[in-house]
């Protein structure tokens, strides 16, 4: 893993968290300190066990002393001297038991301090992993809806879900070694340079063969967990669109041939993943394997270093220094496997942060201008597409008056939905403008723009949360009601204008009743009367109905329409409209063909004309 990414990672997720990571950083050092007093108890126990403490030794004056090692080896000297003299005051029993006690009370305050490193990165990782799905909830809410007509749901959930999941699994634990075990590296390479720099550079001689043999494999590892996670997201799309698709998947006995496209799915991602495990678990091994080989290495030099004429270190000493490296080895084994799980997660990161880099083309004004509308709505000369050289819109040319309306129909494909959804700015046209008032929309804030609107919407979006919080779901609860009403009183309000409290309070809970996922527990009809009683409710002075009527049987269709009559009154309205017959009062309709307006005029009108209207009302009848 390269240090710039390294660096990367955590200038990008760490800095809300100074003071956690300081501390961490800080009870982590401690702990290695206290573990290496505590290791420092062997040296005495086993000279005392090797009957070497019978060796006279004179104390040292350490303020004599110049030089760090020699400063070192007369403090060793003194030591010695002081177990002396305890074991012939008190015997050598006593001592050792003196140098257990000690032991166990350095490491209960090493174990202490490793516990707080710990306690101070749990709010890290929680914390980080919460900002991400904020960034990525947030992005989302974000995004224009050109982006989610050309990415698959089931992908953008993966992201969300899987690759999160993935980096705190992954990166975060891998930063949470990278907070610890590089300190105990450094703490205990510098203890094992003062205790024997020949030995110590003979060990880094042989570090950069591991190191190699691990990088090799790491690289290989993001590859194939990026691929994984696309699996993973294919796999989410394939649910999600049978869940979706099941009443067809049944009406034409298709269960087999999806389960049969499934079940190859889930086979080629389940080979991924056995590539990357086994990759990723070979790592643990491997590295034990090649500190095992260090250790026999080292137990060779070492001994030449204590057996040869010119010793430059004890039997003691040696095995206290065998006992550091050891340490080593544990920490080393968790970087090399955080530094696989930085790639692993990595590959989930590049996925997550393709989200978060994806630029609007809706750009909000740096000095957005008063949102007013008094007198009218104007298309001027829009063109619009999806895609280039491919028109939805051609030259659209459309005047809507206040408090008028204004119906658009025509063949399926013939843009009268984008024409509706170039008005909130859903989408900006490529050429023309449309303005209010005068001002063109692109130079007001999208906020307030929307906020002139009610849309209802042929598919009623409903969530799985009560009757009175779906209603309220496009006003701000928090302000005062209108009229003087208190908001229990305004839902029911535009409940019974939009002839649906009859049927809310026939249920269980009235209006705290819950309607299911996207209202599966209400009729067809039912739920379009919520989602016009939320118009109702938020009282905006623009509205839009996108075949608000057509998917509903002729007796819901009725409530509906008398409910949408109610609410197009004193409205300035844009109709899609299928049904022609739920628009003949209209005070202008406008027919598109292939993304131009070829007739407008009233229904009678049109009709006398005999053209593409005559010929659309004399299908329908």
């Amino acid at each position: 893993m390269s240090n710039p990414k390294i660096i990367h990672i955590l200038r990008r997720f760490v800095p809300p968290y100074r003071a956690q990571m300081g501390l961490n950083i800080l009870f982590n050092l401690l702990s290695t300190l206290l573990s290496l007093f505590s290791f420092a108890a062997i040296i005495p126990i086993l000279r005392i066990l090797f009957g070497l403490n019978t060796v006279e030794v004179e104390r040292v004056a350490v303020a004599d002393v110049q030089g760090l090692q020699e400063t070192i080896a007369a403090l060793r000297t003194n030591m010695y001297c002081l177990l002396n003299e305890q074991i012939a005051l008190h015997g050598a029993g006593y001592v050792l038991l003196l140098l257990g006690l000690f032991l166990v009370v350095m490491t209960g305050l090493k174990c202490l301090c490793a516990w707080l490193a710990n306690y101070f990165m749990v709010p890290i990782r929680t914390g980080v992993l919460r900002d991400l799905r904020q960034q990525l909830y947030d992005k989302v809410l974000s995004l224009p809806m050109g982006y989610f007509t050309q990415s698959r749901r089931g992908d953008i959930i993966s992201r969300m879900t899987n690759d999160v999941s993935e980096v705190e699994a992954s990166i975060m634990s891998a930063l949470d070694i990278l907070f610890k075990d590089p300190i105990m590296i450094l703490v205990y390479l510098i203890t094992m340079l003062v205790i024997s720099w020949q030995l110590t550079l003979f060990v880094l001689l042989l570090m950069p063969v591991a190191v190699f043999l691990i990088g090799r494999m790491g690289r290989s590892l993001k590859r194939a967990s990026k691929q994984g996670q696309e699996q993973n997201a294919e796999i989410l799309s394939s649910i999600d669109e049978t869940l979706l698709g099941l009443r067809v998947v049944k009406g034409f006995n298709a269960q087999s041939k999806l389960r049969t496209r499934f079940a190859t799915l889930i086979n080629a991602t389940r080979a991924t993943f056995n590539r990357i495990n086994r990759r990723y678990y070979l790592a643990h091994p491997l590295s034990e394997f090649l500190g095992t080989a260090l250790i026999a290495i080292i137990l060779w030099f070492g001994g030449l270093l204590i057996l040869g004429d010119h010793a430059t270190i004890d039997a003691a000493t040696f095995i206290y220094y065998l006992v550091i490296f050891y340490s080593i080895i544990n920490p080393a084994k968790d970087l090399s496997k955080a530094a696989y799980g930085i790639r692993r997660g990595m590959a989930s990161l590049e996925r997550i942060d393709a989200v978060l880099a994806t630029e609007t083309n809706i750009i909000e004004p740096a000095q957005p201008q008063p949102m007013r509308f008094e007198k009218q709505i104007i298309f001027d000369h829009v063109s619009f597409a999806y895609q280039p050289e491919h028109d939805v819109l051609s030259d659209i040319t459309l005047t809507i008056p206040k408090g008028k309306t204004v119906a658009l129909v025509g063949q399926s494909g013939s843009g009268k939905t984008t024409l509706t959804d170039l008005l909130p700015r859903f989408y900006d046209p490529q050429q023309g403008g449309i303005t209010i008032d005068g001002v063109d929309i692109r130079q007001n804030a999208t906020h307030d723009l929307r906020a002139l609107m009610g849309i209802v919407c042929q598919e009623p979006i409903l969530f799985n949360d009560t009757v009175y919080n779906n209603i309220t779901f496009g006003v701000d609860t928090s302000l005062p009601a209108p009229d003087g009403m208190t908001w229990s009183e305004a839902v029911e309000q535009a409940a019974r204008i939009a002839n649906a409290h009859e049927f809310i309070t026939s249920m269980p809970e009235g209006y705290d009743t819950i309607v299911g996922d996207r209202g599966s527990r209400l009729s067809g009809g039912q739920r379009q009367r919520l989602s016009i009683a939320r118009a109702i409710l938020k009282n905006p002075p623009i509205l839009i109905l996108d075949e608000a009527t057509s998917a509903l049987d002729s007796e819901s269709e009725r409530l509906v329409q008398e409910a949408l009559e109610h609410l197009m009154k004193d409205r300035t309205t844009l109709v899609v409209a299928h049904r022609l017959s739920t628009i003949r009062h209209a005070n202008l309709i406008c027919v598109l063909h292939e993304g131009h307006i070829v007739e407008r005029g009233t229904h009678d009108e049109l009709y006398a004309l005999g053209g593409y209207y005559t010929k659309l009302v004399d299908m329908q009848q």
